[in-house]
């Protein structure tokens, strides 16, 4: 297992080291002038020069790419050409939404998926069964910000039960924030409840099929504890799998979800930045949302390694 964990951090670290370089070439190597994309081709050359000098755009590649790597080490993500203050202020600010918006759906898409998934399976072909394939096709089939903007018309304008947007802020107590959350926080979850119930499903049939199922029924143990005891732990670990790869969709969806609920989270902030051509602040949020969805996979590498003890001499 320690070796495991040795293999996967080294990976880890690899991958996150190749994501920088891969972000620094398309926004600073590639062709194209950085200060020209922010200021635009109607800037003066003694602005642009300007603001050159002020990121040290006018130093070798390698040199802007390590003042980058260690201002990050060292918790310096730069300075916002737009809002001109810290980027790392701007991301504490708005990870204070994002996370709890991510973590929620998650939960939620969770919460929905296992036990739709595990009743499917148990009442193939029944009512439950056909009620569940029904629910996961118009999930895949919709997308988060359309639900999003669906909830909105439903529940905020029409019987006025949440909020149509905006975020009070933590300070003003958890349930006004967790109500300003719970909106986004099902159309975010929701697709990928979908998906994921379609595999919980597959996942729990193919196991209900197994031998060691069929040896539990016929040595007189009933269906509930068949369920129960052998085939979900085993059929969670492809499940795992899966919940690990749609980790980033939940990072990416936050995006279009935070803009059609007007949340100040780091999804908006990509966004608002790529509208003002803020590249200080884009190479940033790339990299932190790349890095999450590597740390959060590497956790799932981890997980999954427990359950499926098979893999702990692998590594």
């Amino acid at each position: 297992m320690l070796r495991l964990i040795t293999s996967r951090l080294v990976s880890l670290a690899l991958t996150l080291l190749a994501v920088s370089l891969a972000i620094f070439l398309i926004l600073e190597v590639l062709p194209g002038d950085p200060a020209a994309i922010m200021l635009g081709t109607a800037a003066r050359e003694d602005t642009l020069a300007a603001l050159r000098q002020e990121l040290g755009l006018d130093q070798p590649a390698f040199l802007r790419y390590l003042h980058w790597i260690g201002g990050i080490l060292h918790g310096d993500l730069g300075q916002s050409i737009t809002y001109k203050m810290p980027v790392a202020t701007l991301v504490a600010e708005r990870m204070n939404v994002t996370l709890p918006l991510s973590l929620l759906a998650i939960l939620i898409s969770t919460a929905l998926a296992l036990p739709l998934g595990v009743a499917a399976a148990a009442r193939r072909d029944g009512i439950v069964d056909r009620a569940v394939l029904v629910f996961s096709q118009l999930g895949v089939a919709v997308p988060n910000f359309w639900i999003g903007l669906l909830f909105i018309l439903f529940f905020s304008t029409w019987l006025g039960w949440f909020p149509a947007g905006g975020f009070p802020g933590w300070s003003a107590g958890v349930w006004p924030a967790f109500q300003a959350l719970l909106l986004p926080a099902v159309a975010l979850a929701l697709p990928q409840a979908a998906v994921l119930t379609r595999v919980t499903r597959s996942a729990t049939l193919e196991v209900i099929g197994a031998d060691f199922v069929r040896t539990a029924r016929a040595k007189g143990v009933d269906k509930s504890g068949t369920l129960r005891r052998h085939v979900v732990p085993n059929a969670l670990i492809p499940v795992t799998t899966i919940l690990g790869l749609q980790l980033s969709f939940f990072f990416g969806g936050a995006i279009l979800v935070e803009n059609v609920f007007n949340l100040p989270g780091l999804g908006r902030l990509a966004y608002q930045a790529l509208n003002q051509r803020d590249l200080v602040v884009i190479k940033d949020i790339v990299l932190i949302f790349s890095g999450l969805v590597i740390v959060v996979n590497f956790i799932v590498d981890i997980g999954y390694a427990i359950l499926d003890p098979r893999l702990r001499g692998r590594s």
